[in-house]
């Protein structure tokens, strides 16, 4: 059901309603919702149940009221078929054949455009994610932060809001020291394992390339950053530093470009040191009285903002707890005109939600309590060959978005890093599909196996495939697309023609419905269950039939299809292709 008709049927409930309801003070709000047994009807709402009680009315004899007063309308013509009453007083509407079609004509007229909305229309929101410290690979939590925030963003865009994507690099404290460290003890000739070299250390092969290029003095830079040249100098710990940051973020740039994800911006913590703006928050802490001394330390009182326990800000040796610059970072934002904030991270974050809104609240800013919304993925595991896989040799100790990609690809080792460009579109369409192919909050398992196959146990295929089936129909016609906008639609009269002209009718629902819960995983959902009605619809009606109207029919429906597959594709990040090609590797 469209919008448009949606808002048409409550309509006519609204003028059934009007003499039942006059002088009573009530304000009824219609609600429509889809039965969840299609042979109930096409349309359900429960408004006599709800009225029933505070008018003293039996519900059944209610909704039989306002049934005769909607199918006494004339408005309800061409719109609403059949209306009747189940169990105590449901009512069930069956929409007329040409408003089930009508969907077709709205979708091939307005092609790219169908699904979305003005709802965020003059509103701003930054969205945080994948903000991973610039010491090594990107791992594949990483991964699926990227594909929820890119979706996510996407999603709130095709509704009208203003986005911003941004990247927040930790490259200040204890692990870019730690970094720094590892990479001098491979330039002094250490290695992991053997004695002298640092417990705390990262031991990835990147390291060693690190301190390679760092002794070949090349020059690295990230795609917002100043260009860094290696000295040399193993003892200037400092210059070891800039360069290794330099280096790993350029990397991670390499990740991302694989992964086709942009950001609009990248922010630096050491930014905040820069600029003040810890040393400032601080002050606007101890401002508020919300803070105290203690052991030497000074505390902030997070326990007054339902924290289980008043928090440390900046410890006995003079330095800040990791939290403190987090709360100036979203000052920041809230500064920048971002009332809206939405940060994407791992589980493990969780415990910092509390401590972070309590020092916003204790600033007292009038920054709002819920501030900043936070999206906490649950860790992703890798299967590989019936075998779960755990270990990067580049990364040291985890799996990285690159080698996942590459994997899903087809390709066997997925340890190649290189700036040269390569067709990674396989690889990366799976990863993107699968990673937010469930709710954020929930485990998920990645069976490389299952990506490389061609078949339903797919979704990435089993979807794209829909849209390469539809593509080869239309080939096969070879007729202009451009003309299915005005074909007669009568003939579409079969169970799958009315199931998957129903489904295409849902897509704007569905965004809106994603959109409210912040879950792109909706839009998998969505695609996964339109491909299936494709699927069900071509097994079971012939397409390119003798008889002309039926076949123009079908193949604007076909068209319609095929776009709204499109466009939730292209929403999530992943293509569309014409065609799917056969690979050794399946």
């Amino acid at each position: 059901m469209l919008a448009s008709q949606k808002q048409q049927i409550i309509a006519l409930f609204q003028a059934a309603l009007a003499p039942i309801v006059e002088g009573s003070g009530l304000q009824p709000t219609v609600v429509l919702e889809r039965p969840r047994d299609p042979s109930h009807g096409d349309v359900a709402c429960n408004i006599a149940m709800q009225l029933a009680k505070p008018l003293k009315k039996n519900p059944r004899e209610l909704a039989q009221s306002l049934v005769a007063a909607v199918l006494a309308n004339p408005a309800r013509a061409g719109l609403v078929e059949a209306v009747d009453i189940a169990g105590p007083g449901f009512i069930n509407l069956r929409l007329t054949a040409a408003a089930k079609q009508a969907v077709v004509k709205t979708v091939l007229s307005e092609a790219g455009q169908y699904g979305k909305s003005n709802l965020g229309s003059g509103k701003k929101v930054l969205v945080e994610f994948v903000s991973a410290n610039p010491t090594g690979p990107l791992h594949v939590g990483h991964g699926r932060q990227g594909a929820l925030g890119d979706a996510l963003s996407a999603l709130m865009e095709v509704q009208g809001f203003q986005v911003t994507r941004e990247f927040y690099y930790n490259d200040a404290g204890v692990q870019i020291a730690t970094l720094a460290n590892s990479v001098q003890a491979r330039l002094k000739g250490f290695k992991p394992g053997e004695a002298g070299w640092p417990e705390s250390a990262y031991n990835g092969d990147y390291i060693a390339d690190i301190a390679a290029d760092f002794l070949a003095k090349k020059t690295v830079a990230a795609s917002d950053g100043l260009p860094v040249t290696g000295t040399g100098d193993i003892d200037d710990l400092d210059a070891i530093r800039q360069f290794a940051v330099a280096y790993l973020r350029h990397e991670q740039d390499l990740d991302l470009q694989a992964f086709g994800v942009k950001f609009d911006n990248y922010y630096l913590e050491t930014s905040l040191y820069r600029e003040g703006r810890v040393d400032s928050t601080v002050a606007a802490l101890v401002k508020s009285g919300k803070t105290y001394e203690q052991d030497g330390a000074l505390w902030l009182r997070t326990t007054e903002y339902t924290d289980d326990k008043d928090r440390v800000m900046r410890k006995s040796d003079g330095t800040y707890t990791y939290f403190l610059p987090d709360v100036a970072y979203h000052i920041a934002k809230w500064q920048r005109g971002y009332t809206q904030v939405i940060n994407i991270q791992g589980s493990d974050h969780h415990g910092t939600i509390a401590r972070v809104r309590a020092g916003l609240q204790a600033v007292g800013m009038g920054i709002p309590e819920g501030y900043p919304d936070y999206i906490l993925h649950k860790m992703v595991t890798v299967m590989k060959g019936g075998e779960e896989v755990k270990i990067s040799k580049r990364a040291g100790s985890y799996v990285t978005v690159r080698d996942l990609i590459e994997w899903s690809n087809g390709d066997a080792g997925g340890e190649v890093v290189t700036d040269a460009p390569r067709d990674l579109t396989r690889g990366r369409d799976a990863v993107r599909f699968f990673l937010i192919s469930r709710k954020a909050d929930t485990e998920f398992v990645f069976d490389i196996d299952i990506a490389l196959t061609q078949g339903d146990e797919n979704p990435v295929y089993y979807v794209q495939y829909a849209h390469a089936r539809i593509c080869s129909v239309l080939a096969q016609w070879g007729g202009d697309e451009a003309g299915l906008n005005q074909v007669d639609l009568t003939p579409l009269t079969a169970p799958r023609e009315a199931a998957l002209m129903a489904k295409l009718a849902e897509y704007p629902e569905m965004l809106q419905h994603a959109l409210e819960e912040l879950g792109p995983h909706q839009v998998a959902f969505y695609l996964r269950d339109l491909a299936g009605e494709l699927h069900s619809y071509y097994n079971a009606e012939r397409v390119l039939v003798d008889d002309v109207p039926t076949k123009m029919a079908r193949l604007a429906l076909l068209c319609a299809t095929r776009q709204v597959l499109r466009n939730g594709l292209a929403l999530i990040g992943v293509s569309a292709p014409a065609r799917m090609e056969s690979r050794k590797n399946d």
